[in-house]
């Protein structure tokens, strides 16, 4: 199968981590395989770095113009199906598709995420046949119908637990970490703001008994100045160290004691696989997503936001037996090798696309 996997966003991403990892394991099964990403992004780089044959596209451009520029592309490779992230790359890919006479569109819905398609999305349809995937069974039976000529389809997610065997930690000097002392990694991203806020609260509260706990915050948005004035508002802004968008965030999660998930969607299952198969247990808000991945007391923690006292609490006694983190960890590692492969989304990505090739399914009107 000829398929495309097109990121508009040039802002490393849950979605963009997905798309290379679907990628690099399709071409590995002989399929003729197509990352079209923003030029000079990290997606681009890492995907030129894999093997994985790249064409660079400008994702501020308009709709139209993207449209167009792309029907050479999928006109050149014969691409078959294409995988999209977002609404608006949906709409470009199926203006291309319709203009290069091809094939199918499949949007992927971020983990756990409302499916809500709004006039672009219903457009798009009409132009070129379509489908979605969704993470698991729940979120596909609980979706709203929306009659879309493919039939939608799971493709779970997973990782190479394997490949993390090699990560090194980054030095806590880089961090602006205390060399001893306790080190918490937090995923963040825009939706997080709330979720982080549980974070500086906790923080807050244990402090007074924890001198050398730190906290280290990474991902999208996480140098926003707000975040900076909201630790310091709460009087913990010389314990938490905020680093934006790290070029391997493994490293960091790899010196951590503890890993918070404070990021939604794709970004959050990922941190909380990323956790698991570096053997560090997993703090995050309870949530579908979480209850998801992480097991509670076994290999993490799932908090009730609404009450900060008692997640400092439970925080605390988290944090304070060596012996229960590494069992954690060890238990998270086991999770990931048995209930999250990358062999499985690779296999529901593998069905996905044969199932979309279909050419009786594509939109020809």
């Amino acid at each position: 199968m000829r398929v495309l996997f097109y990121c508009g966003d040039a802002r490393w991403s849950g979605i963009a981590r997905v798309m290379l990892a679907a990628a690099r394991g399709l071409a590995a099964r002989e399929h003729q395989v197509l990352i079209a990403a923003c030029g000079g992004s990290r997606l681009d780089a890492a995907a030129r770095a894999a093997g994985v044959e790249t064409v660079s596209i400008d994702g501020r451009s308009m709709a139209a113009a993207g449209a167009w520029d792309l029907r050479r592309v999928l006109r050149e490779k014969f691409v078959e199906v294409a995988v999209v992230g977002s609404e608006r790359d949906q709409l470009i890919v199926s203006s291309a598709m319709r203009l290069a006479e091809r094939g199918a569109v499949l949007r992927r819905v971020p983990s756990f995420e409302r499916l809500d398609v709004q006039r672009s999305g219903k457009l798009a349809v009409r132009i070129a046949s379509a489908g979605l995937l969704f993470t698991t069974e729940r979120e596909l039976k609980e979706a709203p119908a929306v009659g879309w000529p493919i039939p939608p389809a799971v493709v779970p997610l997973g990782v190479d637990a394997a490949r993390y065997d090699a990560v090194s930690p980054a030095g806590r000097h880089r961090l602006e970490s205390p060399h001893e002392g306790l080190l918490m990694a937090c995923a963040y991203d825009p939706t997080g703001r709330n979720r982080i806020a549980t974070v500086f609260r906790t923080l807050a509260l244990l402090a007074p008994r924890h001198a050398h706990m730190h906290v280290v915050v990474f991902g999208p948005g996480s140098l926003d100045e707000d975040l900076r004035m909201h630790a310091a508002a709460l009087g913990v802004g010389s314990s938490v160290t905020f680093i934006g968008e790290p070029e391997d965030e493994h490293e960091i999660l790899r010196a951590a004691d503890v890993g918070w998930v404070a990021a939604g969607g794709d970004a959050a299952a990922m941190a909380c696989l990323d956790c698991m198969a570096l053997r560090v247990p997993v703090i995050a808000e309870r949530s579908p997503l979480t209850q998801h991945y992480v097991a509670d007391g076994i290999t993490g923690l799932l908090l009730a936001a609404s009450d900060p006292s008692r997640t400092a609490s439970d925080v605390a006694e988290c944090l304070a037996i060596a012996d229960r983190r590494v069992a954690m960890g060890n238990a998270g590692r086991t999770r990931v090798q048995r209930d999250f492969p990358e062999t499985a989304m690779i296999d529901g990505f593998e069905r996905a696309v044969n199932a979309a090739g279909d050419r009786a399914k594509w939109t020809t009107a």
